[in-house]
Order: C-alpha cells, then structure tokens, then sequence
C-alpha cells in the first residue's frame, strides 16, 4: 500500500526527492525516469500554474516546457523517443538547452539501427516484416545518429542498444548474434558511453557478456516481461561487463507493455509495488556506491504505476 505521506497530491515531497537525487549524483549515481511528459506526475513533480495559458492548463505548454521543470528533481533520463527516430541537429539544440550543464541524458539508439526484421504492424508501413538493410550498420549508426549528437556529448551520458526478442527467423541462435554484434561494437566512436539491452533470456551467457566486456560495454540488466527478474541477472558472475552499471526497470515479469498502460495511465500513484524489483535496485545502488562506479538507473511508470514515487522509495 502507499503510505499516508501520499494521500493528498500535494503531499509529495519533491524538494526532499530532488535533494537525495542531487547528493547521488554528486557520487556519480544517476537515477531518473524513462520520460518525462506525464500529466499525472502535475502536483507532484510538476507546478500546474506554470503550465496555464488564458488560466487553463495547456498540454502544449506542458509538452513543451516541463523537461526544465523535470531537470529541477532529476539529474538524468532516458530518452525513449529516439528508438523511433533519427532526431535533427535542430532538435537537438532545443532538447538541450531546456537543461543545466549537469543534467545527463541516455538515449536509445534508433530501431533503424538494432532491428534485424521489422515487426509486422501498421506503423512500419510498407517495411513491415522485410529484413532492415541498415541493421548494425556502423556508417549508418555514426552519420545519422552521432554525428548530429556531438556537439552535445557532455550532457549525453549514455547510448543504449535496445534489441527486441527475435525468433529464428531472425538469428538461428546466440552465437549468429554475436557474430553481428561484436564487430559492430568495435567500430563504435569514442566520444560515448554504451551499453546493449537485450528480451531474449537464452542470450544471458558467457559468449554475450564476453564480447561486451571486450569493448567495454555495459549489460543492461532490464526488467521486462519475458527477461529474468532483475535480481537473477544481478546475481549472474559474468553480468558486469563494464566499469559502470546500467538498469532500466520497465515492467513486472510477466506483464505486457500494454497491459500496464491500460493498468496504470495517467501515472498517477504506484498501484502495484513491486518489492522484489525496489530491493534489487538497492542492491545496485549499494554496489555502486561500495566500488565507486557510475550507476545509470532509469524507472519507468509501467513498472509500479508512479516512477517517482518508486524512486522515492529507493532512495528514502
């Protein structure tokens, strides 16, 4: 259950959050949300006052202008929307200077670079179900993504890999991708930090974590729908691949992605805690702490119904 201290929106305490967060991220402990356009977090990240217009609240405003509201908490997130575009060297310029010089952004790299077939749905249009010819293409990947990025790469902390779960239609088996990748993580530029997210649970071994650890890269332990609890991939020996950690808590083990959208929008309270997924998000703080290693840990509302009042949790 959420405690008293939430029982009115006004409640939440978001200077004592931004405080903890702050003092984190002094020790290179970032923690942050998936996104941050969400008008359930209004009253308790969000000032609703400054988003009227004509003394209505505006979504346009709100859209617009609240990621420096957000940085005012929040000293990192992921930016999701770039799995499904190659953002412009203009709108780059704008996201940008809607932060402070110590913010940190991760990215996700876009899909036309991690999805080997495009799934058959509508908005893939006539690319749905083809081979995509520009699946870890390093050309692609630096010109389209990186080069537009780079004047911006002291506030971009992260890139992340994400890999959908394929079928055999797509890798015969764990080593056919391991094959792809590896020599596509070793064309990758200097300027960034990198860290690959993979759904397929048989890829969990040593021959994965092996060639991330060759370049340097970070094991995204994630939780997802189909992927091992984040605590078993935790305790996997092999899983630090990098001298930084990554994690993206998404979803309860065995929920889809819709399902918790139908469950949980607007996102205005935590509806399901998930115990086991707070405790091991500790764990990863702790251990961050302990050995002095950055720590990029992103919550997202689909995993308990509010992520700041998750992440409020982990850090009280």
């Amino acid at each position: 259950m959420v405690g008293s201290l939430f029982d009115e929106p006004n409640d939440f305490p978001r200077d004592h959050l931004a405080g903890r967060l702050r003092a984190l991220a002094e020790r290179n402990i970032f923690i942050g949300g998936s996104s941050w356009k969400y008008e359930g977090w209004l009253d308790q990240i969000y000032h609703r006052d400054r988003y009227l217009s004509r003394g209505r609240f505006s979504k346009k405003l709100f859209e617009r202008e609240c990621l420096r509201e957000y940085a005012e908490v929040f000293p990192t997130v992921c930016g999701d929307f770039a799995f499904y575009q190659f953002p412009t060297q203009d709108f780059w310029s704008r996201l940008f200077s809607h932060v402070p010089e110590n913010f940190r952004f991760a990215f996700k790299v876009p899909e036309q670079v991690t999805c080997k077939v495009f799934p058959i749905h509508a908005r893939y249009g006539p690319q749905a179900g083809r081979e995509n010819e520009a699946f870890l293409d390093a050309h692609v990947f630096r010109e389209m993504f990186i080069r537009p990025l780079l004047a911006h790469r002291e506030k971009t902390a992260l890139l992340i890999f994400e890999f959908g779960a394929f079928n055999r239609r797509a890798f015969a088996g764990t080593r056919e991708f391991i094959d792809r990748l590896d020599p596509f993580l070793a064309q990758l530029p200097p300027e960034f930090r990198y860290a690959v997210e993979v759904r397929n649970p048989e890829l969990l071994e040593k021959d994965y974590f092996a060639c991330l650890r060759s370049h340097g890269i970070a094991h995204v332990y994630n939780a997802w729908s189909k992927m091992p609890e984040l605590r078993h991939q935790i305790a996997i020996p092999d899983s630090v691949t990098a001298d930084f950690q990554v994690c993206r808590a998404l979803l309860r083990f065995g929920r889809v992605y819709e399902e918790a959208v139908q469950a949980f929008a607007p996102y205005k309270e935590v509806q399901d805690p998930n115990p086991e997924a707070r405790e091991s998000m500790r764990i990863l703080i702790d251990r961050a702490r302990e050995n002095k290693q950055s720590l990029f840990l992103f919550v997202n509302n689909r995993l308990e119904g509010n992520s700041p009042m998750t992440i409020l949790s982990l850090v009280d």
